[in-house]
């Protein structure tokens, strides 16, 4: 069984009300947490190596999007990039 390890060195919300931080940051790690944690998912990283900037696309939210909401998107653009 292999690990993975992902480090987020900081976080940079911008347009975003500042007490909506936490909420899409939740979001963000248990989106990321579900999608890395998929059987096989480990090994494909592992033949990736490091990945030191990683272009997710466009993300496509609406203006009323809950901010959880928010976090979970861009985790599932972050899985469309590393797809490519």
């Amino acid at each position: 069984m292999r690990r993975v390890m992902v480090k987020i060195d900081s976080l940079v919300l911008k347009g975003f009300r500042h007490e909506d931080r936490h909420a899409i940051a939740q979001g963000l790690q248990e989106q990321l947490q579900e999608m890395l944690s998929e059987p096989g998912m480990a090994e494909r990283l592992s033949t990736m190596g490091h990945i030191p900037r990683l272009r997710a696309g466009q993300i496509e939210m609406s203006t009323d999007s809950k901010p959880r909401h928010v976090g979970i998107a861009t985790a599932n653009g972050i899985g469309k990039g590393l797809n490519r």
